[in-house]
């Protein structure tokens, strides 16, 4: 009976403050009367129109920020808000930006092109123009982009490339091995740039098509032999007809062939026919230069007979002695007899020991 005293007088006394505090939601007025709005009425106030007990103003003051207002402080604070730091830092990197700005626009807008090459300029992916050589300005990337292009280097392309198929068929209808190499340079910029996707498949493409037309119309003989330099220049005036009319922008600049070689399977017997080619060409060139010799020397005599036929025109009997002199000059010249017609001479004379020298006399008599 002592216990449901106690615990009766311990529930009233619950009942007792929580009317002081307004009712179940708390925020009674300072002085401590009923609930109500501000402390006014007797109804209960709203849970956010004050703020935790701990957070109350002592001493009875007025009222404090509301439960709301606490609520979306410490929320900010959560959200990790810097304090303010020191002006300088924030000036310093504005100077930065600045400087970083200026780099930018210098780097990209000036240009320093080359005697040897051209810049190719792009205004948002669409061709603006092109640069000479020279320190040259253009609006900062990527509004503007430049393409430095080389123009004056000769290219070079080995064809077949690898293991390219090398073997073509020539207009006797045999198969020739063959090697060559494409010199080219670039001449339009704007049309190698812009005009083709990969320009140089392009240009290989066109020389094989090229040198398979012009073998087409050559014989193997040809080919293999002095018809190598006609066929270079064939080819070189197609491929540079072709790629003007498709925009490459090249100039092809020649094209050297490096072997023209038979299929391997007859390779020896067409080195034994070329030698014998060879010998056969050697001996015409002999035969010709013999030739050349007799004929300057036929004319040399013909011409010395029409300057005797001149002289024995103006004086006949002197010509003829003259003629006749110098003849038998030549003939006795080479024999070891003298013969003298004359009257009163005595018909035998030891021409022999009279041409000796006197050394041969002494020699004799030794």
């Amino acid at each position: 009976m002592g216990n449901v005293r106690a615990a009766w007088s311990a529930l009233q006394g619950r009942g007792t403050a929580m009317l002081n505090e307004g009712g179940p939601w708390g925020g009674g007025s300072s002085g401590g009367s009923g609930g109500g709005d501000g402390g006014k009425g007797n109804g209960p106030r709203n849970p956010w129109s004050q703020p935790p007990e701990g957070d109350r103003p002592r001493g009875g003051g007025g009222k404090g920020p509301s439960a709301l207002d606490e609520l979306l402080k410490r929320a900010k604070g959560a959200r990790g808000q810097l304090p303010a730091g020191d002006p300088n830092v924030a000036r310093w990197v504005g100077y930065g930006l600045v400087a970083l700005f200026a780099l930018w626009i210098v780097l990209t807008s000036f240009h320093q092109i080359q005697p040897a090459e051209r810049g190719v300029v792009t205004r948002l992916g669409r061709y603006s123009h092109t640069l000479e050589p020279g320190v040259s300005l253009t609006l900062p990337a990527p509004i503007d982009r430049v393409q430095t292009i080389d123009i004056d280097s000769i290219r070079e392309m080995q064809i077949p490339g690898g293991a390219g198929e090398r073997l073509i068929l020539t207009r006797d209808q045999n198969l020739i091995d063959l090697q060559y190499t494409v010199r080219w340079k670039i001449k339009d910029p704007e049309q190698w740039v812009f005009q083709s996707v990969e320009p140089e498949s392009t240009i290989r493409s066109v020389s094989e098509s090229t040198m398979r037309a012009a073998l087409a119309n050559t014989t193997l003989n040809d080919a293999i032999g002095s018809g190598r330099n006609a066929l270079a220049n064939e080819v070189q005036a197609r491929m540079q007809s072709l790629l003007d009319s498709y925009g490459v922008g090249v100039t092809i600049q020649g094209i050297a062939i490096r072997q023209t070689d038979p299929p391997a399977a007859v390779v020896d017997a067409f080195k034994e026919v070329s030698a014998a080619q060879q010998k056969a060409q050697t001996s015409i060139n002999q035969a010709r230069a013999y030739a050349q010799q007799i004929i300057q020397k036929a004319q040399g005599e013909a011409g010395a007979f029409d300057r005797v036929y001149v002289q024995y025109k103006a004086a006949p009997e002197v010509t003829r002695k003259r003629m006749y002199y110098e003849t038998m000059e030549r003939v006795l010249s080479k024999v070891d007899k003298t013969i003298v017609e004359a009257p009163g001479v005595t018909p035998y004379l030891p021409l022999r020991e009279l041409r000796k020298t006197p050394a041969d006399a002494q020699g004799g008599g030794q």
